[in-house]
């Protein structure tokens, strides 16, 4: 048995995975109806909605098999999206890669496999639409091109979870998507010894600038500070808006020094952004900052509560003077 190699774009693979926070979730009609309609169109015992987990394979939806997960190592799932189109396997005990599988050798008693790959926008392949039959089989190019227009609806509905997860205005993550992919770079820095810190920010004088320039400029403001959030932090950084003019940064690997430095960066960044615009208000902010300490911390949640306190501190002892 050869286990399938990590993609290239693994971490980033899963933090999207993770980021959607759909793993672990009850059953969904929308995804069993493609599974039960896969299996009467291709006549096939199995049918699921397989995602790719660090160590396992979940299913989504498993129309046919009474498990809800199997490890990765032994998935065929974790080959296929390796591949950009169909990945089939005619008769698993003629191939070398899965002839001795335990999914081959043992229970389903897997012959044929064909997984089209559930890729989203950014490019990340999650998992698959695949077929599974006690029998060698193959599909015809026609049969082929109906599992990809299969998969393409389940892309669709992950889409549309994914749109659950982001803003639209700012296009970075909302809470809910911060939440569950924050938490998940705060299990890996937990794992590994890494330090980590939370920033909790609050625009200062947004009112005003609603008031005074309308919502629409407001709403430039809002989107200007975001951009200037992902301008001055690095990819491995995970940024939010939790709602309003609040913002969170989750900055992993970053002790003190380096995250006074990423706040130096980020108002360099408003300041170029203010000046290249000729805005007639300047987009400040009042931040709270906690580092992570596991013993403290549980959860993103805990680093969430303290730094949103932390802000409104900062914001008090410097209301109405100037900027920092």
């Amino acid at each position: 048995m050869l286990v399938a190699p990590t993609p290239e774009n693994e971490p980033a693979r899963l933090a999207t995975l993770r980021a959607l926070g759909i793993l672990d979730t009850p059953a969904e009609e929308r995804f069993d109806r493609l599974t039960r309609l896969a299996r009467r169109l291709f006549d096939v015992p199995i049918a699921l909605v397989s995602l790719i987990d660090e160590n396992r394979q979940w299913f989504k939806s498993c129309a046919g098999l009474g498990v809800q997960q199997t490890s990765r190592d032994i998935s065929f799932c974790g080959h296929a999206i390796l591949h950009d189109d169909v990945f089939m396997i005619p008769d698993a005990r003629a191939d070398v890669r899965f002839h001795d599988n335990p999914l081959v050798t043992g229970d389903p008693g897997i012959r044929f496999y064909a997984g089209q790959p559930l890729t989203v926008p950014n490019g990340s392949k999650l998992g698959t639409l695949c077929l599974i039959d006690t029998r060698p089989r193959e599909l015809d190019a026609e049969q082929a091109g109906l599992l990809r227009d299969l998969a393409h609806i389940a892309e669709q509905e992950i889409a549309a979870i994914e749109l659950a997860t982001v803003d639209e205005l700012t296009l970075i993550a909302n809470r809910r998507g911060f939440e569950a992919l924050a938490q998940h770079a705060l299990n890996l820095c937990k794992r590994m010894g890494r330090d980590a810190a939370l920033l909790f920010f609050d625009l200062d004088d947004f009112k005003r600038i609603n008031d005074t320039y309308g919502h629409a400029e407001g709403d430039r403001a809002l989107a200007t500070f975001a951009a200037a959030l992902r301008e001055s932090l690095r990819e491995s950084d995970v940024i939010g808006r939790l709602g309003g003019d609040e913002f969170v940064a989750l900055l992993t690997d970053a002790g003190d020094d380096e995250t006074r430095h990423a706040l130096d960066r980020l108002r360099l960044a408003l300041a170029a952004s203010d000046a290249a615009a000729s805005r007639g208000y300047r987009i400040r902010f009042s931040v709270g900052q906690t580092q992570f300490e596991a013993q403290r911390h549980a959860s993103v949640i805990d680093l969430l509560a303290s730094s949103d306190s932390r802000m409104y501190a900062h914001k008090a002892a410097r209301k109405n003077g100037p900027g920092r």
